[in-house]
């Protein structure tokens, strides 16, 4: 029982000491949530606590960012601002005054709005205020801050200055308060015109001139074709009028009338380039009117404030004013020559069957001034003083036309008489190789050489002849017809210029007297065919063969007068007296006032200019196309370039004898002066005169190109050299014909006389003897040998050798000593087929040339005169071939 008991106790103790831990557990958990709530409720309200301020730092933080955002847009938008005005109005328009300088505005460039001062922006670079004016609208000026009003004036007017060319801006002040003295500054304009005044009262006439303006070019520039000048210079690249810009400062009330055209000009100026700047004059509303308030406490362009600039310095003002006008007083710059030029997909796109027509400059209300050639006018009379521009302008004429006309339509003829080389650009170089492909013959240097001038005009009269010809054979009269009616052939229309004209009429010589007649034909049945002269001179007074010839000036009605040009226009035309440089009064009706038109003509002389347009042409010239003729009056020619030098064979043209080329002779296809050598009596050549150079290379000349037709061992040639000046050439000569040639010197050369004409007999293969200097060996050729002297054989040999194929090509240094050689004053001269005279006077060949007095031929510096007996009736001039070596 007490066991039971002590059990019970002791399980009664255990669960109590269960509960008992149990509780305590539950106790210690029961704490510690109690703390773990405590702590959380202490971090709950500790958060609570801090939400307010970190709410109001993100906040804080947050609006920051909006305003540093907000900051840098504004930032950006201004600078945006800021590039968009400097493009809208660059360089004078809105650079700042210490670093300002004029920037005219480019071909087709609108001048843009200009700037008169700056917009304030907070935390931003200032934004140029601009105000449109030129080709965009007028600008009134309000508020009691007169200097502010006035600074306003002045950017206005020294920014537009800056963006128009030179001449571009016109302004005309009305000032009744100061009479003037608003635009003091601009004073040195009024010296170039582009500065008038209206005095007091003058309002209304002012007025009524600038509508005047507004109507003419809206009716002869505009024309319906251009909404605005702006317009027009931009699709043409041209602008034709200046800005006008009236500027009213003050004045009484206005009257109805002055209301009213004040109105007209708000409404319908700035599309004529006309302006106004008014202050105190009240301009009525209408879209391009800006208006500028200034007053004490601010400034406002068309409402929103605006921080002015200062005015300009007074210094840079009058300096800009002074450069303007003196550039416009010495006269208009050229415009470009690009102006006359068609784009490119419309070059060689005209059809010169009725005529030829191209700009030469731009006129009045800059409309193209136009040149034509065709059945009227068929040819063109140039005249001005040197330095006005005569090439310049042939030049222009010819791209402008080359531009607009192929090869096939057109072809040039260019003669040049006076000293240079302007033409030659047109033809092959050795450092350009392009050529304009239209050009056939460029004459360069040719001043004293009339002979060529003569050789076109009548190369010129064939191919007249030629056509009238193929025109009779078809039943036709005029080119087009022939064109129609033949159009397989070949006819396209021929311009032939000749330069310093003057020079090839100058004296009373047959060469004046031959070259008048065949201008006065070509232009009198020239025009039927296509075939055009243009004529330029420096004055055409005084030219005798024109004197008695009217109907010969008479066909040439198209003139063109340079600044300064006499007698070139109608005798009471003097319209090219005034003229500025790069101008030139046009007139196709034979020079009467009525006829006339004023060119601005442009720069087209310099190569830099016309290289862009021959290269283009070059590049489109057809396959078959070849370079054209240049003759340089100053260049040698030389043999191995010869082409009739180049088509020589051997053994071709030995039925009708071998032929001699003694050098080229003066005329267009380049030929060469040809001395035939059949078995005929008196086909000897002598070669008189002094020049050892020009008479060893007449000698040499002939001597290769006879060789060039013989195969070796086929013919003698046997050189005597009796001058020790001529040995190098004979020297040359000898070596490089080798095996076939002989040489003699005055020791020897009585052995070639007594062997040659010995053997004339019995002579099988042509000979040739090539005596050089001949002359000098009399003393040894007038001993007797044999029974003869070696001059009689000599006589023998001119006399029967042609016959036999021996011929001479002989040397006199002078006329009176061939014929003391030939047997005295009094010996005939007829065995001496053909001659070449070098330094010898025309009164001492008259024993040579048929008729009395001897030819017209006067000594020049590497020229000869030719004759052949049996070919000729006048001599011929030739260029002897230089050096072979």
């Amino acid at each position: 029982m007490a066991d039971r008991r002590t059990q019970l106790v002791s399980r009664v103790r255990d669960t109590l000491a269960d509960a008992l831990g149990a509780a305590r557990t539950r106790l210690f958990a029961a704490q510690a949530d109690l703390t773990a709530g405590r702590e959380r409720l202490a971090r709950v309200r500790r958060a609570a606590a801090e939400v307010p301020a970190r709410v109001g730092a993100e906040r804080d933080r947050r609006l920051a960012e909006i305003d540093d955002r907000h900051a840098a847009r504004i930032a950006e938008l201004a600078r945006r601002a800021t590039d968009a005005a400097r493009r809208e109005a660059p360089g004078a328009a809105s650079e700042e005054w210490p670093r300002w300088e004029a920037t005219p505005a480019g071909r087709g460039e609108a001048p843009g709005p200009l700037r008169v001062g700056a917009l304030a922006i907070a935390g931003a670079e200032p934004v140029p205020a601009l105000v449109p004016l030129l080709d965009a609208g007028h600008v009134e000026l309000a508020g009691s801050d007169r200097d502010g009003c006035d600074a306003v004036v002045s950017a206005l007017l020294l920014r537009s200055l800056g963006r128009a060319e030179p001449g571009g801006v016109r302004l005309v002040g009305y000032d009744p308060e100061h009479l003037g003295g608003g635009l003091a500054g601009f004073a040195p304009l009024g010296t170039a015109g582009l500065l008038t005044f209206v005095g007091p009262g003058g309002l209304g006439r002012l007025l009524d001139d600038l509508v005047e303006q507004v109507r003419r070019i809206n009716e002869t520039v505009l024309a319906g074709e251009h909404g605005s000048l702006r317009d027009l210079a931009a699709d043409t690249g041209r602008r034709p009028e200046p800005w006008r810009v009236a500027v009213l400062l003050g004045g009484d009330e206005l009257s109805r009338h002055e209301r009213g055209q004040l109105d007209r000009i708000v409404r319908t100026g700035a599309a004529c380039g006309v302006h106004l700047v008014a202050r105190g004059v009240r301009l009525p509303d209408d879209p391009t009117v800006t208006r500028v308030v200034a007053d004490p406490d601010g400034v406002r362009v068309a409402g929103v404030p605006v921080r002015l600039d200062p005015p300009p310095p007074a210094a840079l003002v009058t300096r800009t004013c002074r450069d303007v006008a003196t550039r416009v007083n010495a006269g208009p710059p050229p415009a470009p020559f690009t102006d006359l030029l068609p784009p490119p997909e419309r070059m060689w796109r005209e059809d010169s069957a009725t005529g030829l027509t191209a700009p030469i400059g731009e006129g009045a209300h800059g409309r193209q001034v136009l040149l034509t050639l065709g059945d009227y006018p068929p040819h063109a009379l140039i005249g001005g003083p040197s330095g006005t521009g005569k090439t310049n302008l042939i030049f222009a004429w010819i791209g402008s036309l080359a531009a607009r006309y192929s090869p096939a339509e057109l072809e040039f003829y260019l003669l040049d008489f006076k000293e240079g080389v302007s033409f030659a650009r047109f033809a092959q170089g050795r450092r350009d190789p392009s050529w304009l492909p239209h050009m056939r013959l460029v004459g360069i240097n040719v001043n004293t050489d009339r002979e060529f001038g003569l050789a076109l005009l009548r190369f010129l009269a064939e191919e007249l002849r030629r056509r009238a010809d193929a025109a009779k054979k078809h039943e036709v009269t005029k080119l087009a017809e022939l064109r129609a009616v033949d159009p397989t052939g070949r006819w396209p229309r021929i311009v032939a210029v000749v330069d310093e004209f003057q020079m090839l009429l100058a004296g009373r010589d047959v060469v004046a007297r031959e070259a008048a007649d065949l201008l006065e034909d070509l232009a009198r049945r020239g025009r039927s065919q296509g075939i055009h002269l243009v004529l330029a001179s420096q004055d055409v007074r005084g030219i005798e063969a024109l004197w008695g010839r009217p109907a010969l000036v008479a066909q040439f009605t198209l003139r063109i007068a340079l600044p300064k040009a006499l007698r070139i226009l109608a005798e009471r035309n003097d319209a090219a007296q005034s003229l500025p440089r790069w101008h030139a009064v046009v007139n196709a009706e034979s020079g009467l006032p009525e006829g006339n038109e004023v060119a601005r003509i442009p720069s087209a002389s310099d190569w830099e200019t016309w290289s862009g347009l021959q290269h283009r042409l070059w590049r489109m010239r057809p396959q078959d196309a070849a370079p054209a003729r240049l003759f340089d009056g100053d260049a040698i020619p030389r043999l191995a370039d010869a082409p009739d030098f180049r088509a020589l064979r051997p053994d071709e043209g030995t039925a009708r004898g071998p032929v001699a080329l003694l050098g080229e002779i003066i005329d267009v296809q380049a030929r060469s002066a040809a001395l035939r050598l059949p078995r005929a009596p008196g086909r000897n050549l002598a070669v008189l005169g002094t020049r050892v150079d020009e008479a060893c290379a007449v000698l040499d000349a002939a001597a290769r190109s006879l060789a060039r037709q013989h195969r070796p061992g086929t013919a003698r040639f046997s050189i005597a050299c009796l001058d020790p000046d001529a040995d190098p050439v004979a020297r040359a000569l000898y070596e490089d014909l080798a095996d076939d040639a002989a040489w003699y010197d005055e020791e020897t050369v009585p052995e070639l006389m007594a062997e040659t004409a010995d053997g004339l007999a019995a002579a099988a293969d042509p000979h040739y003897l090539l005596l050089f200097a001949v002359d000098a060996a009399s003393g040894a050729l007038a001993a007797r040998a044999g029974g003869r002297t070696g001059l009689e054989r000599l006589r023998r040999i001119l006399h029967d050798g042609p016959e036999r194929r021996t011929h001479v090509l002989a040397w006199w240094r002078g006329v009176a000593r061939m014929r003391a050689d030939l047997g005295g004053p009094a010996a005939r001269t007829d065995q001496i087929g053909a001659w070449v005279a070098l330094d010898t006077h025309g009164g001492e060949l008259g024993s040579l040339h048929p008729g009395t007095g001897g030819p017209d031929w006067y000594p020049r510096p590497w020229r000869g005169l030719f004759f052949d007996r049996a070919v000729h009736r006048t001599g011929q001039v030739i260029i002897p071939y230089g050096p072979s070596r």
